[in-house]
């Protein structure tokens, strides 16, 4: 039975680092003590998870990532007593006979030690077993279970510490959708040329406690393994909100390369006619297959839908999402725009983005503008379009219900 996610009922697999550290202790009990299987599970509500195995066999009877009933096997019957933590010969031990596993697998010897917290709190066991009896088994290699069930124990702090901070996150996440987070307000995207609204960038805000901005809680959400989630509720809320804005103007809504591969594209297609609707992929956000997320695209794209690179400019990955996804649109970082009438780098910056999404066809906006002499300059860049202070602050929806509409 392998390890499945199901909302946080089963833990979270361990961190790389002390994964490692545990297949290395795993390792040494079980040729210390020359035993045939060593692992370590944690009980979690009525299951036994395997967070790590080391066997002498090619195909050992449990796996690592495996989940199997607490009420199984030797590990709950030992916590409580039932049974020996050393057993050199399973034969000795009359209720080893109820035991299936005694005789499928076979065991014939087993040692197994509770694994408690700093807070005395139980995590699991930490066990080893031979398939054959162990006479030469004592207390020595007892004791040196239990030192390096303590050991095991401390290493796990940092994991079981995070996975509580992800709990309690995930729990704050969800409370603030289901109170309503995140509000979408709306920032125009205006044609520098003659300031024409030609679109509107959808934005979240959060009423909830902590105060927190935006970004924040889209962090945590992700840090919750819910932030999909976010980003999917905060668009559909974007799509359900601009129905009162000009219908010939784009809606922008941001969503993460991790999002857009999830595959869940196809509802928010079915809200708004596609061609109106721009996806901005943050240039934050780490791209690992860049065949796989064109490939997960391309039904939006076929459909109408324009890509667009935002916060192009903040970070290394510009020019590698620029390249490879080949946007329709590439967004300026506010980093790149403010100041730009009086900073000649960043001036250069944008001329040298600004020549090539002329060449390509790519259209190239500004985000942040907040003065007139920052779009004096974009304009005479050549910048395409604009959006910041200086046109709008973000406002509901039903606040642009006269604006003029895209020429």
């Amino acid at each position: 039975m392998k390890l499945v996610d199901d909302a946080g009922a089963v833990p979270t697999p361990l961190s790389a680092p002390v994964a490692t550290n545990v297949n290395l202790i795993l390792d040494t009990i079980r040729t210390q003590m020359n035993m045939d299987v060593a692992f370590l599970a944690e009980f979690s509500n009525a299951v036994r998870v395997f967070h790590g195995v080391s066997s002498i066999v090619d195909h050992p009877p449990i796996r690592a990532g495996e989940v199997h009933p607490i009420g199984s096997g030797y590990c709950r019957k030992v916590v409580e007593g039932a049974l020996p933590q050393l057993i050199p010969n399973t034969a000795d031990v009359p209720l080893t006979a109820e035991i299936p596993e005694t005789a499928a697998i076979p065991i014939g010897a087993h040692l197994s030690v509770p694994l408690r917290l700093e807070d005395g709190q139980l995590y699991g066991t930490l066990c080893c077993f031979a398939f054959t009896p162990r006479p030469d088994l004592g207390e020595t290699q007892l004791v040196l279970l239990r030192q390096l069930a303590d050991l095991m124990a401390r290493m796990l702090a940092g994991d079981i510490s995070a996975q509580k901070k992800r709990s309690r996150t995930r729990k704050l996440v969800e409370t603030a959708i289901a109170a309503g987070d995140p509000a979408i307000v709306f920032q125009p995207i205006v044609n520098l040329k003659n300031r024409v609204v030609t679109g509107f960038e959808a934005l979240s805000r959060f009423s909830s406690e902590p105060p927190r901005s935006p970004d924040k809680w889209f962090a945590d959400a992700e840090l919750a393994g819910i932030g999909g989630r976010l980003e999917l509720v905060a668009a559909q809320r974007a799509l359900a909100a601009c129905r009162t804005l000009p219908a010939d103007c784009s809606i922008n809504i941001n969503l993460s390369p991790k999002t857009i591969l999830t595959g869940n594209l196809q509802p928010l297609l079915a809200q708004v006619d596609p061609k109106r609707l721009v996806i901005e992929i943050t240039e934050h956000a780490a791209v690992d297959d860049y065949a796989e997320l064109q490939a997960a695209l391309r039904q939006a794209r076929a459909a109408g839908v324009q890509i667009a690179i935002d916060d192009a400019g903040a970070g290394y990955a510009s020019l590698q999402h620029v390249l490879r996804l080949q946007p329709d649109i590439i967004k300026f970082d506010i980093s790149l725009t403010r100041d730009i009438d009086t900073d000649p780098l960043r001036s250069a910056m944008i001329s040298a983005l600004t020549e090539y999404g002329r060449r390509t066809g790519t259209i190239v906006v500004a985000e942040g503008v907040e003065t007139v002499e920052e779009e004096r300059t974009l304009r005479d860049l050549g910048v395409d379009k604009a959006q910041g202070y200086l046109f709008s602050k973000p406002k509901p929806a039903g606040e642009f219900a006269g604006v003029a509409k895209a020429g």
